[in-house]
């Protein structure tokens, strides 16, 4: 097995004839729409995906540079994901469409390396592991470390049995969740730094406690609790990359989608949402090859951002004031600062091993997030690498180099970086010279932080390539930038989230903003559950 080129079927997608009509049309070919592509497509409707960019995946994307011979692949946001053991939920959603991928295991002593001044601690796989290392390091807080577990557990056992229960919680599940969840039921509402100060006010252990921060984007006197521990609980079941590269699940998703007579239409963008009688009716193309076109369909499903799909594509004007209300308050997550190094020399040679690294300058989160919203050089980074990660596949390198991204929260609006809104969308703020000369101060802040974790790294580099938030509004037209969709506060978490279904009659949601949350695993969560609501509805008429 090797690593096949992101842009294999790019010609032949943007090529596919647009068909007039669709059973379901889905908007963006992120994660979410993939997977619900592929169960509708597969349950026999006729299905067509749309998406604006060149490659389908969305977040979860990869890119290649140089010769056919000599090529370097670096992923864009699937760095890596949790539970894919035989009974793992992402291996369960997939073999539900009939995609089996095979995913290599990081290092379960230690899968995240916290990198924080004076002390370095690895997490491991397994709750009673992490405790008693939290233990060693830190032998006087032994009770703010129970109570932090008995937190994990607690939202781990409840979390597993709605699943197991599909979702769905009935009066079993409810007395269950009164018996075994007194602190779930507590901070149900709480954010992560309202736990952590019943907890310990041990500044380096709440730092180490919140050393994952970045997979969720948002400060902790913001981020809802229960997020917070039950994206720790997703790795504690082990942390793994899927062989191949994080491509591999998008291509599967839209290779399965165009067997069962599906269609995957890249360079393609949506502008509306077709709104007829209080209806959702079909989707009018952006220009194609010089021409609009207009696609009916029985029923919509946007996987686009939250905001975006609201505001622009199905326009305020055709919206409830109340959901008008709530497009314009809604808060979203923050937005990450990409860097991709070449570097001379094997994984090992350049330090990098199966786990990632999350270093910062100290031990004060809060100050991370608030100096990375002003556009502020990062005070901390993530550190990871495929090479090292997927050591038996080639094609991430050439032969005897090493791949690694290096990654950081940054600010996501144009203004902070010298631009404005309307460059963004005509492309013209890739010239602007402060722009550049703020992307260039950030890409060299973070080689610094690459060359410290792993020394001499910056005297081996022979490639590199940058990409701010606003690169990332550019291919995915996420609002503000982001990949994490609404920020996982206590307002916007489980039930204060969107659901599946939409505020009119053929319109449904998908994506990161939705109920089943952000990621990789939340998103293809999504796309299962719009899917069975999908498949429902068309049922019952």
């Amino acid at each position: 097995m090797s690593l096949h080129s992101p842009v294999a079927k790019t010609a032949a997608r943007v090529r596919t004839p647009i068909p007039a009509s669709v059973d379901v049309a889905i908007v963006g070919a992120g994660p979410g729409g993939l997977m619900a592509g592929a169960i509708l497509a597969r349950s026999g409707l006729k299905v067509a995906i749309f998406d604006q960019h060149y490659v389908a995946g969305g977040c979860a994307t990869m890119f290649e540079r140089g010769r056919s011979d000599a090529r370097w692949r670096f992923d864009v946001g699937l760095h890596y994901i949790g539970d894919c053991g035989p009974t793992g939920k992402i291996p369960s959603l997939l073999r539900q469409v009939g995609v089996t991928l095979e995913y290599a295991e990081l290092d379960p002593d230690g899968f995240d390396t916290i990198v924080l001044p004076g002390m370095r601690f690895r997490i491991p796989v397994g709750h009673e592991k992490y405790r008693q290392r939290l233990y060693e390091h830190f032998p006087k807080e032994k009770k703010g470390i129970d109570r932090y577990v008995q937190l994990l557990l607690e939202i781990d056992r409840t979390t597993r049995k709605m699943e197991s229960a599909g979702g769905k919680l009935g009066f079993g599940m409810a007395v269950d969740t009164l018996l075994h969840g007194r602190l779930l039921l507590r901070y149900q509402n709480a954010t992560i730094a309202q736990v952590l100060d019943d907890c310990t006010q041990d500044k380096a252990l709440r730092a180490v406690l919140l050393g994952q921060s970045g997979d969720y984007g948002v400060p902790p006197s913001q981020a809802s609790a229960l997020l917070h521990c039950g994206l720790a609980n997703h790795y504690f079941h082990g942390a793994y990359y899927p062989k191949g590269g994080g491509q591999t699940i998008a291509d599967s998703l839209a290779d399965t989608i165009e067997a069962a007579g599906g269609t995957v239409h890249l360079r393609c963008g949506i502008a509306k949402i077709r709104i007829e009688d209080g209806k959702a009716v079909g989707v009018l193309t952006e220009e194609v090859h010089g021409a609009s076109h207009d696609v009916r369909a029985k029923l919509v499903l946007s996987n686009a951002d939250m905001k975006a799909t609201l505001l622009k594509l199905v326009g305020p004007e055709q919206l409830p004031d109340s959901w008008v209300q709530k497009a314009d308050q809604m808060q979203m997550g923050g937005a990450l600062f990409l860097s991709c190094f070449g570097l001379q020399g094997t994984a090992a040679e350049n330090g990098l091993s199966a786990s990632n690294f999350w270093q910062f300058d100290d031990y004060d989160a809060e100050r991370y997030y608030a100096d990375a919203a002003t556009g502020a050089l990062p005070r901390g980074c993530y550190v990871t690498s495929g090479t090292a990660k997927d050591p038996t596949t080639p094609g991430h390198a050439p032969d005897g180099m090493t791949g690694v991204e290096v990654m950081a929260l940054s600010a996501g609006k144009p203004e902070a970086w010298g631009v404005t809104p309307e460059s963004l969308w005509n492309d013209s703020y890739r010239k602007n010279p402060v722009y550049l000369a703020k992307k260039q101060a950030v890409e060299d802040d973070l080689l610094r932080r690459l060359d410290g974790l792993c020394p001499g790294a910056a005297g081996r580099v022979v490639f590199k390539e940058s990409a701010t938030p606003l690169t990332h509004t550019r291919f995915t037209r996420a609002t503000d930038g982001t990949g994490y969709g609404l920020a996982a506060i206590p307002a916007q978490f489980l039930r204060n989230r969107p659901g599946y279904r939409g505020p009119m009659a053929g319109l449904y949601f998908c994506g990161a903003s939705t109920r089943a949350g952000h990621g990789i695993v939340g998103a293809m969560m999504s796309g299962e559950q719009a899917a069975k609501r999908i498949l429902a509805d068309l049922a019952a008429t």
